[in-house]
Order: C-alpha cells, then sequence, then structure tokens
C-alpha cells in the first residue's frame, strides 16, 4: 500500500480549512451573531461538502476538493443573492463565477490528464456556463427553502444538458490533448459524474437553504466541534503514514 503525496498534500490542506471554519463557527457571537456572515459560510461549506463527496467518489480525492471547492463556494455566494430578494448577478460577475468553478476542474483534472488537458477543458466549460447563463440558466433557478429534497422540471433538463456538454468537452478534449485508452469511457464518466452531483446538489438545495437559515446557535458551535475534529482527524494522517512506514510516491 502507499499514497500519492499529492494527495497526502491535499488532504493536509483540508484539515487546515476545516480547523479554521471550525473556528469561525465557534465564534459565532464574535461575527454578527445571526445577522453575521456565518448563514452564507454554513452554505458554502454545506454545498461544498455536498459537491466534493460526489466529485470525489467519481473522479477522485484531489479533484473533489478543488470541484468542490469551487462549486460549492460560488453557488452559495450566488444561491444567497436570490435568497435575500436582490436579482442575479450582472453577466460580468456570472461569468467570474465560471471561471472559479472551471478553475476547480482544471485542477482536479491536471494530475490526470495533464496541463494541456485541463487548460483546454476550463476553457470550453467556462464559455458553456456563460451561454447557459445568458439564457437564463443559473444556480439560483426555480430557488427553494421548503426544507425538502425537490427538482423542477427546468432543473432537471439543465442537468441532462450539463451532463450532455461535459462528456462532449471531456471527448473534445482527450482526442485533441491526450490519448488515452477507453477515450469514451473517461469522457462518459466525467459527464455522468457531473451530471449526477449536479442533480444531486440541486435535490438537496432546499434542504441546505432551510436548515442553513434556521439553524440554532447552539448546533453552530456543536458543528464548529465537529469540523475541527475532523480537521485535526485529517491534518494526523501524514504523521500516521509515517508511524506505519506507509511508502509515500
Amino acid at each position: 500500500m502507499s499514497i500519492d503525496h499529492h494527495t497526502l498534500a491535499a488532504i493536509s490542506v483540508s484539515g487546515c480549512c476545516l480547523d479554521v471554519l471550525g473556528s469561525l463557527y465557534l465564534a459565532y457571537d464574535l461575527l454578527g451573531g445571526q445577522h453575521g456572515p456565518l448563514r452564507l459560510l454554513t452554505k458554502a461549506v454545506s454545498y461544498s461538502i455536498v459537491f466534493g463527496i460526489g466529485y470525489g467518489l467519481g473522479l477522485g480525492f484531489v479533484f473533489g476538493v478543488a470541484a468542490g471547492a469551487t462549486t460549492g463556494v460560488t453557488v452559495a455566494i450566488e444561491v444567497q443573492r436570490v435568497a435575500r430578494g436582490f436579482p442575479h448577478y450582472s453577466l460580468r460577475w456570472e461569468a467570474f463565477f465560471s471561471l472559479v468553478r472551471s478553475f476547480g476542474f482544471a485542477l482536479g483534472l491536471y494530475l490526470i490528464m495533464g496541463l494541456k488537458f485541463a487548460l483546454a477543458f476550463a476553457i470550453l466549460i467556462t464559455l458553456g456556463q456563460i451561454s447557459a447563463y445568458s439564457r437564463g440558466m443559473r444556480p439560483g433557478i426555480d430557488y427553494s427553502t421548503s426544507g425538502r429534497p425537490r427538482i423542477t422540471p427546468r432543473q432537471f433538463w439543465g442537468t441532462v444538458v450539463r451532463l450532455v456538454g461535459y462528456t462532449a468537452t471531456a471527448l473534445l478534449c482527450s482526442f485533441l490533448f491526450h490519448r488515452i485508452d477507453h477515450v469514451w469511457l473517461f469522457s462518459l464518466r466525467v459527464g455522468l459524474v457531473t451530471g449526477v452531483v449536479t442533480g444531486l446538489g440541486t435535490l438537496v438545495g432546499p434542504i441546505v437553504e432551510y436548515y442553513a437559515d434556521n439553524l440554532p446557535e447552539r448546533r453552530m458551535g456543536v458543528f464548529g466541534i465537529g469540523l475541527i475534529l475532523c480537521g485535526f482527524t485529517l491534518q494526523s494522517l501524514q504523521y500516521w503514514f509515517a508511524l506505519f512506514d506507509v511508502p509515500i510516491t
């Protein structure tokens, strides 16, 4: 058994981030209580966990961390604006959010497929997301705080289009920049993982929104302690590997 040093570094960095987030939740009152930024932070963490687990299971831990964090944070920011009753961001800002999400995908794909593939994929999906925004398809569409799983027909078809688009983009980049065996299988894997995770995030979105806006203060503290413990566990893995002489490649 061995572990890649990139994966080990990503695990340790994730642990540090969880420690910081946990500390913020423990400092709930200092950050303005119910009217402070922690409601948005709760949504960002929740969405990042949902997307991160999905992407991680489908395309690897590093991809899950990179794509999950960038997707979770940007989706939370966009949805929060809708929740406050404001109109959606301008197309310029939406293009920026698309670029951030694409960067997360590129970072995850770089270790799998190389730099040229990752950059080409990021550019193409950024353009695709901007096109979707211009047609009214955005994270805040059909917003709901019902506290129950929910996906509308528009959200469903948006997920299907995303699945097809990401599959086609991965296929094109594979043919152009990275000759691999089973090109179709890899491209279909990228598209299916993206589509399924997007659908899952849309489905649980109303639950995240409801509990983020109604989470009691005491549970905020408990959640913070849980994040710190998880962060400590992830950070300590590197020392456990050294203690048990697990090879690092």
